[in-house]
């Protein structure tokens, strides 16, 4: 599934027309925190606040060549792959439905009806609305856009070829994983750039299941993903992003909720840019091994910034949210 450079660059040139490339900025507290230097790569940035944006655009513009007929489409999110789906199929004309559990983020909803969609909630957890997606999709004859696919790793893959572009010579990237085109979009592009660069992953500690199959070759579904962080918050790995996550990365590690909330307390005092969750693992994971990344140069992907208003406050106060789902 892997692409080769001139398809990468083809997205980006796709991708670049609606969103336009994102900063990498090192922040020198955050590296005197870290012992060593950290670039930071703002997806936060984007039109949707988070990385997801890009693939949207690249799975639409698929969608329409392959698809013509398709009227609308539909999907499962708890935000910010249903803003990125809502936003681009949107821009094409296309009607989008959204399936978010319930208890969804108040805000993200908010967000998503902005771009056009409309939500429906359902179920405990992102899993349960997902199941929820295919069967409405049946029924309404709307196209399933899944959480994982290549045209959605082929556009997200596009802030990886930013950073790389401005920092090739990077000895590790850390990177959250929910359901993988993240971390494959990462992967993919070290592997067509043919650099040395190790991935790691980062999930949290009540979300493992992408560490689980990693870490045994096989998919490991959870029984539960109870954490605050929505953009790592799946318990049903995909087959088709550990076959690639699998091979690629270097390791992915799991930190705690209390590491994760710390992370973005310091992202707001150091460098002032709101933070999700997701998009603060990949510092807390730096931060929990700084013995070993001293004297290297990383970066992490700061995926999001999607956080409802009093979850943040509540950070910012010392606490760590509690997970609002069942």
């Amino acid at each position: 599934m892997l692409f080769t450079r001139d398809e990468l660059e083809g997205a980006a040139e796709l991708v670049h027309r609606f969103v336009v490339p994102t900063p990498q900025y090192v922040w020198p507290q955050i590296c005197a925190k870290a012992g060593t230097t950290v670039w930071v790569k703002h997806e936060n940035h984007t039109p949707t606040g988070a990385f997801k944006s890009r693939g949207g655009i690249t799975f639409i513009d698929w969608l329409q060549r392959t698809e013509p007929t398709i009227q609308g489409i539909i999907t499962a999110t708890r935000g910010n792959h249903g803003q990125s789906q809502a936003r681009a199929a949107s821009a094409a004309g296309l009607q989008a439905t959204v399936v978010v559990p319930q208890g969804n983020s108040v805000e993200k909803n908010a967000a998503m009806r902005a771009f056009g969609a409309t939500v429906v909630e359902f179920g405990d957890d992102f899993d349960a609305a997902r199941v929820e997606a295919a069967r409405l999709s049946e029924e309404e004859n709307l196209f399933m856009v899944p959480s994982f696919h290549s045209e959605l790793v082929r556009g997200v893959s596009t802030y990886a070829l930013e950073l790389f572009g401005a920092v090739p010579d990077l000895d590790t990237v850390y990177v959250p994983v929910g359901c993988g085109s993240g971390i494959c979009g990462v992967i993919s592009v070290r592997d067509a750039l043919g650099l040395k660069t190790k991935i790691v992953g980062v999930v949290s500690e009540r979300a493992q299941t992408a560490k689980l199959s990693f870490e045994s070759g096989k998919l490991v579904e959870t029984e539960h993903a109870r954490t605050f962080a929505d953009g790592v918050a799946v318990r049903v790995p995909v087959q088709e992003a550990l076959d690639v996550y699998s091979k690629g990365a270097d390791r992915i590690v799991a930190v705690s909720e209390e590491e994760m909330a710390e992370a973005m307390r310091i992202y707001f005092h150091d460098t002032h840019n709101v933070v999700e969750g997701a998009g603060a693992a990949p510092l807390a994971a730096v931060l929990r091994e700084r013995d070993t990344v001293r004297g290297k140069e990383i970066a992490v992907i700061l995926s999001g910034g999607n956080i409802d208003a009093d979850l943040f406050a509540a950070v910012l106060k010392g606490e760590t949210p509690k997970c609002h789902q069942h």
